[in-house]
């Protein structure tokens, strides 16, 4: 059903340097099939992926699905024949419209046959694809929510409708990149569950990029390992994924334990979302806890629970209704929601790495770092005070400027340009770091990172998946921060690599002293990180404890998630 032949693929970075992301791939796919592809960070899964999909023209070799077959030296149309054979879901990827579940189906069922989704005609569209489109919500499990706009839906349920979406363009196989792989336990197995009822049932053929082992073992067939662009091995899931896991590192040899030293303390936290058509979502209330020096405290809980909103709380870019999240920083207790000169000091000890992070993508690795040490050395605050005052600024305004150094570069830059400002204005109030320095800076960083000095004068789109998260740690980490804030920053990383990183954050979280809490979705690195974990559901904490088994075990009964238990 689909041929994959001698298929290669290299890309020339600016440098002139060129790398090779397939050399000589061969495999073949039967009808009905679900074949998981698996590889560390880099590897060529996405770059093959592409390929098969018909977005990415081969150097050489062949592409055969079905009816249609692509070389390197195909025109456009036929790869545009490919297309029409593929549908590809990625993991990051929610483009669905502002109409209801069972109208973004019949968007797309319209769009099979007339060629123009944004101009629907519901009423022709509901006459000739109604019971389809009811078939396919009740393939997917979302036939209870087909009347419901599509911005209320969970992410797990967004998932689910973009498959609903895909599925009615009849495409002869499924490609999957990373499916759920940034989801929480539950919402994951509400999406390989869907994977499974549409193999079984359409008898659809299916491709699965994913380096989760535990995915691969509930969804595979068969499983090819790929290394350096290049076919290593394939047999069961079981196999596979056992030859994969081989090379990773043990697990360091450090116990982090937590003084009894309480640097972090929250009072009281309320906060209540409102959606403008939909009522009350969400409501955090009566949270409280205290977190001490060198803890590692993981929140966990399903997705909706709260967890991000709470943690963007923390760091002080939200404000709660009521209640107060207090630092103690040098001694000295001050609340990260009052402006001031105090709360400077707070958020340059602190480093916060969003779920959505992103680096510069023309910017140098080397100019990010110098950048960074920038916004956070030691003498910021100080220097940063009488740059201000040449300007007039007062303290309240330049402490407000330097809470947009912990935002995402868009954010940020959203933020000042509804006020009239260039992003510049940063950059001026917190100049760079010299590069000579910056290198020294960062030189122990990049070795517990595993990451090689040479890539700094590399730019962000130069950089494959996992080295892009490590840069961005040692951006956080540059700075030797005392508190450490990680919404979910590493769900893309493969096992062998995120062993690498768990290695290294509790090495760097020994030497420097740092607290760290962080939202993770992966129970393999909550257990080995974390010595200390808080559940939440429902905006509220059902559950508080230092037995990270026990509470990350009730975590999966909870989310019912069988695929992490071998079912």
């Amino acid at each position: 059903m689909i041929k994959v032949e001698n298929v290669s693929k290299s890309y020339e970075l600016d440098d002139g340097t060129k790398i090779c992301a397939l050399n000589n791939v061969s495999f073949e796919v039967n009808e009905g099939e679900i074949l998981g592809i698996m590889g560390k960070s880099g590897s060529g899964k996405t770059t093959l992926l592409r390929a098969l999909r018909g977005v990415e023209h081969i150097d050489d070799g062949s592409i055969e699905v079905g009816k249609v077959k692509v070389t390197s030296s195909s025109s456009q149309f036929y790869y545009n024949n490919l297309k029409k054979e593929t549908a590809i879901h990625l993991q990051r990827s929610f483009g669905l419209w502002p109409d209801t579940v069972r109208e973004n189906v019949l968007r797309k069922l319209y769009a099979r046959r007339y060629f123009d989704e944004g101009d629907t005609n519901f009423e022709v569209a509901e006459s000739e694809f109604g019971d389809e489109a009811d078939e396919l919500l009740e393939l997917v499990s979302l036939t209870h929510k087909k009347d419901h706009y599509a911005s209320v839906l969970s992410g797990g349920e967004k998932q689910r409708l973009i498959m609903a979406r895909q599925l009615a363009k009849q495409p002869k196989a499924l490609l999957l990149d990373e499916p759920a792989t940034m989801a929480c336990p539950k919402t994951k197995q509400e999406i390989l569950d869907a994977v499974k009822k549409i193999n079984e049932e359409l008898n659809i053929t299916v491709i699965i990029v994913s380096h989760l082992p535990d995915v691969q073992k509930y969804l595979a067939d068969r499983v090819i390992l790929l290394e350096d662009g290049e076919i290593a091995d394939e047999g069961s899931a079981g196999e596979i994924c056992d030859k994969f896991m081989e090379d990773m590192d043990d697990i360091v040899d450090i116990n982090n334990i937590s003084t009894d030293e309480d640097v972090v303390d929250v009072k009281d936290i309320y906060k209540r979302f409102y959606l403008l058509t939909g009522g009350e979502v969400l409501q955090i209330e009566d949270i409280n806890f205290k977190v001490q020096k060198e803890n590692i405290l993981s929140i966990i809980g399903p997705s909706g629970a709260g967890k991000t909103v709470l943690l963007r709380m923390l760091a002080g870019l939200d404000d709660p209704d009521s209640g107060e999240v207090l630092y103690n920083v040098d001694g000295e207790w001050s609340d990260v929601d009052i402006p001031g000169l105090n709360r400077m000091k707070i958020r340059s000890k602190l480093g916060f790495m969003h779920q959505e992070f992103a680096l510069t993508h023309y910017s140098t690795v080397l100019s990010q770092l110098a950048t960074r040490l920038g916004y956070k050395n030691d003498d910021i605050v100080k220097d940063a005070k009488e740059r201000a005052k040449k300007i007039g600024l007062s303290d309240e305004l330049l402490d407000s400027f330097y809470l947009l150094t912990d935002l995402p570069e868009n954010e940020a830059k959203e933020r000042l340009r509804q006020i009239g400002l260039d992003g510049e204005i940063l950059n001026d109030l917190f100049p760079k770091f010299p590069e000579t320095a910056t290198k020294e800076a960062v030189a122990d960083i990049f070795e517990s990172l595993d990451l090689d000095m040479s890539i700094l004068h590399r730019k962000s789109y130069e950089l494959s998946g996992g080295q892009k998260v490590r840069v961005m740690l040692a951006l956080i980490l540059i700075s030797k921060p005392k508190f450490l804030l990680l919404d979910e920053p590493f769900g893309d990383l493969d096992p062998v690599t995120l062993r690498d990183v768990t290695n290294a954050l509790k090495t760097i979280s020994k030497d420097y002293g740092i607290t760290i809490i962080m939202i993770s979705h992966n129970t393999d690195f909550i257990k080995e990180l974390s010595n200390r974990a808080v559940f939440m559901d429902d905006g509220k904490i059902i559950d508080d404890s230092e037995n990270i088994n026990e509470i990350v075990d009730n975590f999966i009964d909870f989310c019912h998630a069988d695929y992490l238990k071998g079912e």
